[in-house]
């Protein structure tokens, strides 16, 4: 019986018609240090623990290029089951590296979703008239805090005197969080005008047939948050992007500790993401800067 190597396997691989060029030399450069180690080996022999063994042993790749060859070596071994060298793939179902937040590494490498001045505007204009969803977004807006943390909040536990109050977020730990004149004038006209008294909740909601006054949900913040987002300048955006807003405004004002604070961020690398602003946002500053320069 004729032994099969994974390298003879990896050959074979390789050679299959219809990849490009670049894609070719791409999984060939990833597959070399696993054919370094285990080239020669029998590939029927080659276990799961041994393969998990050595993409542990990729410490020095990110965290999306280790995906990406574990996925490779993946559609390698799935190659040798259809050509009857394996009667299983060892490696099926392995689940992928985390990202690891003490290198800097998130679950997402898409850039961070903030809203623009002109969003803002169109959003503010939007909402005006609805006095809960103004007060929610503001505060959201002017204090970074998660939706859930707010959502969260009874009435007593706003200092409106000091505009600020304290939420309780991941990991159980509490922060303060702060807000300007409007939001407290958007707040102030909230509780005035269409607040229910009936509950101790800041944000509140009354149940249509049986009139009982409850917590506002994240369901029906959701959907008024829906209904309000509808001009196309402002379709896709999200509630949480007004956190990111927020971070993003502030992190050219303040040092990277404070904002991690007003955050509640577990790691620093995660606030230095805001530092990675967009090309846009740049450009929009640095014409602000010019401006005030040339007054």
């Amino acid at each position: 019986m004729r032994i099969v190597t994974l390298a003879t396997v990896a050959t074979e691989f390789l050679n299959r018609p219809g990849y490009a060029s670049s894609t070719r030399r791409s999984y060939e450069s990833t597959l070399l240090p696993l054919l370094e180690q285990y080239g020669q080996t029998p590939i029927e022999i080659l276990t799961r623990p041994t393969l998990e063994d050595y993409f542990n042993s990729l410490t020095h790749l990110a965290y999306t290029t280790h995906r990406r060859h574990q996925a490779i070596v993946q559609s390698l071994l799935n190659f040798a089951l259809e050509r009857g060298h394996l009667k299983a793939n060892p490696i099926a179902q392995l689940k992928q590296r985390k990202p690891d937040s003490s290198k800097g590494e998130h679950d997402s490498d898409q850039p961070i979703r903030y809203l623009s001045d002109e969003q803002l505007r169109y959003l503010y204009d939007a909402i005006k008239l609805n006095a809960r969803m103004n007060a929610l977004v503001f505060l959201l807006h002017q204090t970074g805090a998660r939706i859930a943390e707010i959502l969260a909040l009874d009435l007593a536990a706003i200092d409106q005197g000091n505009c600020k109050f304290q939420v309780i977020g991941k990991g159980n730990k509490q922060r303060w969080c702060f807000y300007g004149l409007e939001a407290a004038q958007a707040l102030e006209r909230y509780l005035r005008y269409d607040r229910h008294p009936d509950s101790p909740a800041l944000f509140t909601a009354q149940q249509p047939i049986s009139g009982i006054t409850g917590r506002l949900s994240y369901a029906t913040a959701y959907k008024d948050w829906k209904d309000f987002t509808q001009e196309p300048l402002l379709a896709g955006i999200r509630i949480h992007d007004l956190r990111h807003t927020f971070a993003t405004e502030r992190v050219g004002l303040m040092g990277i500790e404070e904002l991690r604070a007003l955050m509640g961020h577990e790691h620093i690398q995660t606030t230095l993401r805001y530092q990675k602003v967009t090309s846009a946002r740049a450009e929009v500053v640095a014409r602000q800067a010019l401006s005030e320069l040339i007054k």
